[in-house]
């Protein structure tokens, strides 16, 4: 059940953006749930211990990823399937796993079409992957009725690990804020006031660089 649980997280995503790379690249096959291993594979000066971690390797002209998810997560996506029903009972080992798929897809996805990329850049794609895909979820589980709380409780008030840098402190809040200004934007034009053009935004958002992602926020936003 959890690597199937994963195999459809990545799925879910792959619809909404219209891409494919699970043929060859299916994240249960990067999947890792030991702590030990993780720690060996991630000897970094700023490695930190989380329930979700995605291992890169640069060697050459290959990349080798490994994604590290808690056995606790596993547990709870096991027991209580979100693809099934996502609920308070499983929403954060929801976000957690999603995290890594989104990661995990991101970077395989960029790296086929040769474009490197931010850890910023990383961040922010899956902070929107995290609302857009449970935005979709609950819309298929409760008949397109969606909870306005799922807004407020990723971008409302977050709380970043203390073990962060100053840097990196900054570079996660700066995705957190400016994906909930994007999500934002998503809720308003496209559930609220019914607007059409939302499958079109996502998939447009997702191909944009960096540079103009932000530009795009900036824009739609200012």
């Amino acid at each position: 059940m959890p690597a199937s649980c994963l195999h459809s997280l990545q799925r879910h995503l792959e619809r909404i953006y219209e891409i494919d790379v699970s043929g060859d690249c299916d994240v249960d096959r990067f999947l890792i749930t030991d702590s030990e291993l993780a720690v060996t594979l991630d000897n970094g000066p700023r490695a930190r211990g989380i329930p979700e971690k995605l291992l890169v390797q640069e060697q050459a002209d290959e990349l080798h990823v490994s994604l590290y998810l808690d056995p606790a997560v596993i547990e709870v996506l096991s027991s209580n399937d979100p693809i099934r029903s996502l609920n308070d009972g499983n929403l954060a080992a929801f976000w957690s796993a999603l995290e890594g798929v989104s990661h995990f897809l991101y970077l395989i996805w960029n790296a086929r079409h040769g474009r490197s990329i931010s850890l910023f850049e990383l961040e922010l794609q899956a902070e929107v992957d995290k609302f857009v895909a449970a935005l979709f979820l609950l819309a298929q589980q409760r008949r397109l009725h969606v909870p306005r709380e799922i807004h407020e409780r990723l971008f409302a008030s977050p709380v970043f690990d203390v073990r962060l840098d100053e840097g990196e402190q900054r570079r996660y809040r700066h995705a957190n804020h400016f994906a909930g200004l994007y999500c934002g934007r998503l809720r308003r034009r496209y559930l609220v006031n019914r607007g059409a053009g939302l499958m079109k935004d996502l998939r447009r958002f997702y191909r944009l660089t960096h540079r103009h992602k932000l530009d795009h926020i900036r824009t739609a936003t200012g």
